[in-house]
């Protein structure tokens, strides 16, 4: 069987992408799976980091404030097109699966075109454009969240859930072994600041106008990833002395595995992705949703946990004077946690990309 799995640009798009590539290659050992990305983003590396092989199309997003900008980016899609159509020729797949990003426009169309079936996996509570405007031909289309009907046709969805990382495990053990890795005290509560790989600036700012409150708590220790784009600058402060002994800064965590297990509360953008790692596991976290994506999904994302009683929400806005009051309660108060935990657990979609892999196999004979 021959698949091509295409979309990426973040984390949050990579990670189900390679998750739904490593289930599809549980089930059929001698399955050709060729991803399509976008030039220059973070799929060209962490694809074939994953093992796979991986083509870059020219593409690149609409800019929806400045319409002069789209001129280039008109060319670069009728170029990207052009290139999809010799893939979709040259592969001969047997179907085609979108996880959202540029990328995954031009190819699946082309597959579309070519009479190839395709799946798409929508991972937000708010469609992004490329599904919505791929969603008529596709075979089927998975999602996360339900209420769905609004972006799709109801007859064509199926609740799955978000493929995850799959070496993610709370465990005992883990929590010892994140204690020693991270060098915390295993008496204080734990928080989990995470920004992303690239990084959140708002998140970084609200932490460091928090600094003054940190230091004078003993009961307390951070996990700060910073991100690699502001990790040289956060540097500067600890060299300066400025960073509080507690609190213990990364541009990037590795042992995601042991930073869950050790972690009281999590502070998060509101990533589909991030959420549901943080369902799988039952994890209480304070959501600040980044501003600066499509349509503000994630802001939908966070409220659509906030509405459950499965998270705190903290606008970006408001963040640098509120985010660290609101943590620092609720890290200190178990019940309230315990309630978090309780209902975010309950929002979980288990076994994702077997699922997944499950509506593949009723669309491709193999």
């Amino acid at each position: 069987m021959k698949v091509i799995v295409s979309g990426g640009g973040t984390g949050g798009h990579i990670f189900p992408a390679i998750s739904i590539a490593n289930a599809i290659r549980e089930r059929w050992n001698e399955a050709e799976i060729l991803f399509v990305g976008a030039e220059d983003r973070m799929e060209m590396e962490r694809v074939p980091a994953a093992g796979y092989k991986i083509i870059g199309l020219p593409v690149a997003g609409f800019d929806r404030k400045n319409l002069l900008k789209n001129i280039p980016v008109t060319f670069k899609l009728l170029r990207s097109m052009q290139r999809a159509r010799k893939i979709i020729t040259d592969f001969k797949p047997d179907l085609a699966v979108g996880v959202g990003g540029y990328a995954s426009g031009p190819i699946l169309k082309a597959a579309s075109a070519k009479g190839v079936p395709t799946l798409l996996q929508e991972q937000n509570s708010y469609a992004g454009v490329t599904n919505r405007l791929l969603a008529q031909k596709a075979a089927v289309i998975c999602v996360a969240y339900e209420g769905m009907e609004k972006f799709f046709p109801k007859e064509k969805i199926v609740l799955t859930g978000n493929p995850c990382r799959q070496d993610l495990v709370v465990s005992e053990e883990n929590r010892q072994n994140g204690y020693a890795h991270f060098q915390l005290d295993p008496n204080k509560r734990t928080i989990l600041m995470l920004g992303g790989s690239l990084g959140a600036r708002t998140l970084n700012n609200s932490i460091v106008d928090a600094f003054p409150k940190l230091a004078t708590l003993d009961d307390v220790q951070v996990i700060w990833q910073c991100g690699k784009y502001y990790f040289s600058e956060m540097q500067q402060l600890r060299e300066a002395g400025k960073i509080p002994p507690n609190i213990h800064l990364f541009d990037f965590v590795h042992r995601m595995d042991y930073a869950y297990s050790v972690a009281d509360l999590i502070i998060s953008r509101a990533g589909a992705g991030s959420i549901s790692e943080f369902s799988l596991l039952g994890k209480a976290v304070v959501l600040v949703p980044s501003p600066n994506v499509a349509e503000d999904h994630q802001t939908k994302n966070a409220q659509a946990l906030v509405n459950k009683e499965a998270a705190v929400m903290v606008s970006d806005m408001l963040a640098p004077k509120l985010l660290f009051d609101v943590v620092l309660s609720l890290v200190k108060n178990d019940a309230q946690r315990m309630t978090l935990s309780r209902n975010i657990a309950q929002l979980a979609q288990h076994d994702s990309a077997r699922r997944i892999v499950d509506e593949i196999e009723k669309i491709v004979v193999v």
